[in-house]
């Protein structure tokens, strides 16, 4: 790569971040949706440096110490667990590297729908590109990358009737980053829990698409 090529690439990066911030708010804090996840503070969205950072308190889940654990095929994103200094709950922060969002590559995954086999709300084909995974506690977290949406499936405990989906829209600071679902359990009594979709399309690549044009 040239200096010139390295230079624009550098810039239309710089840009993605200077607008993902817009979209995604820069501190903790500002999630706001009208739907209330038992047992969980949260999910609250901040960007920190080149990484989007998912968070949010498991208020009846107690851990001695921490873990880090990665994500598979994100090669620079992972999920870091431990005890919230504020509360007597569990931190959960989910660091996904923005070079890993626009990695073209991680579209080709196969498409999955929610843990279960249910459609994910919100997505017209039902499912998304996605790898899946378990850690200790959290069984079937699911992440997800399409065209048009990032999501994170998180499993816990809800007891809001077999099947049921319940969706809203969810808000950083002002600006409406996507929609969040509460997912009932399935048939089978399993694979609770929610997922958080942000719109990576109607409002941020758009954006991305002007900045371009500049360079």
């Amino acid at each position: 790569m040239n200096l010139v090529n390295a230079k624009r690439t550098r810039n239309l990066l710089m840009s993605s971040l200077i607008l993902l911030a817009a979209v995604f708010g820069t501190s903790c804090g500002d999630g706001k949706t009208s739907l209330e996840i038992p047992g969980v503070t949260g999910p609250n969205l901040a960007l920190q440096q080149d990484n989007l950072l998912i968070s949010m308190v498991f208020d009846n889940i107690q851990l001695d110490g921490g873990l880090r654990y990665n994500i598979p095929q994100y090669n620079n994103s992972y999920i870091a667990i431990e005890p919230d200094l504020q509360s007597a709950g569990t931190l959960m922060s989910i660091s996904v590297s923005l070079d890993d969002v626009f990695n073209g590559d991680l579209q080709l995954l196969p498409p999955q729908s929610l843990p279960g086999g249910r459609n994910l709300p919100g997505v017209s084909s039902g499912r998304l590109p996605a790898v899946a995974f378990s850690i200790p506690k959290w069984k079937n977290m699911s992440f997800y990358l399409g065209p048009k949406f990032f999501g994170v499936f998180v499993p816990v405990k809800l007891d809001i009737g077999q099947d049921n989906i319940v969706t809203a829209r969810y808000y950083s600071g002002s600006a409406r980053a996507g929609n969040i679902s509460l997912v009932g359990p399935d048939a089978n009594g399993e694979n609770s829990g929610f997922v958080l979709l942000l719109d990576l399309n109607s409002t941020v690549k758009r954006r991305l698409k002007r900045v371009a044009n500049k360079y």
